[in-house]
């Protein structure tokens, strides 16, 4: 199966592109060769980019809170483990410590570092990054995969806990979902919403039928259509009826 996602307000669609990037960072951080260590560099310097709105630690911080309360309430539920809810109040109590104590923007310590800046700067120049242009950088490139990975997770450091808060509010907000199966017929579906407020759309759809979702909504009514591609990766319309899992999540 994949999954597919799509955000409806532009606060959500922030916090999975930042997930994204994340997960590309990681990938590219683990490996041992200079050109992979220059794209985990380089995706930190995107992570700054995206998240450089000043209310997003505001955000997490009030939706976290926001949670924590819903969950409390859960407390007198009996039909709720009371040991797993505890655990989950816990961590959602340690990301928001974790986030409060961030000083200062997000990423202000990369933006402080002037041979950090200098590379950014490079780097959005198609080709801008080459030995004879950043000798220092090409230099460093040279330092064992070890010791680059140490200067690249120092500098990543500092933005670890906004990382761990928009893991557990995507977390949160996934499992928040209750799916049920569907099936778009001669590959389109709509949907009404009945003035409910969503804040993400999750779409599985079984690898093998080729079928690919292009997904829009708004607070009124849902869209799913289905195209595939052909040899020269072209869409083209899914007229087929097509069965897929739709989850509709929401705080």
């Amino acid at each position: 199966m994949i999954i597919y996602e799509y955000p409806f307000n532009e606060r959500i669609r922030t916090l999975l592109r930042l997930e994204d990037l994340y997960e590309k960072f990681i990938f590219f951080l683990h490996q041992e060769h200079p050109q992979q260590h220059h794209v985990a560099l380089s995706t930190i310097f995107e992570i700054l980019e995206v998240a450089g709105r000043a209310d997003l630690k505001s955000d997490l911080l009030q939706e976290l809170e926001r949670q924590k309360q819903t969950l409390l309430g859960f407390r007198s539920n009996p039909a709720v483990e009371a040991e797993r809810l505890d655990a989950v109040i816990a961590e959602v109590d340690r990301c928001s410590a974790a986030l409060m104590s961030a000083q200062g923007k997000t990423g202000q310590n990369v933006r402080d570092n002037e041979w950090l800046m200098s590379i950014r700067g490079r780097t959005i120049i198609p080709g801008g990054a080459c030995e004879f242009d950043l000798p220092s950088y090409y230099a460093w490139q040279h330092r064992s995969a070890e010791q680059r990975f140490n200067d690249i997770s120092g500098w990543f450091a500092p933005l670890v806990p906004l990382f761990d808060a928009i893991a557990l509010v995507l977390r949160l907000l996934r499992e928040s979902g209750r799916s049920t199966n569907t099936i778009a017929t001669g590959g389109s579906y709509q949907q009404m919403l009945q003035g409910k407020v969503y804040q993400m759309l999750r779409l599985a759809i079984d690898d093998q039928l080729g079928a690919i979702p292009e997904m829009s909504a708004n607070k009124y009514m849902l869209w799913v259509r289905f195209t595939s591609q052909d040899g020269d990766m072209k869409p083209k319309s899914f007229d087929s009826d097509v069965s897929f899992e739709l989850t509709l999540c929401n705080f």
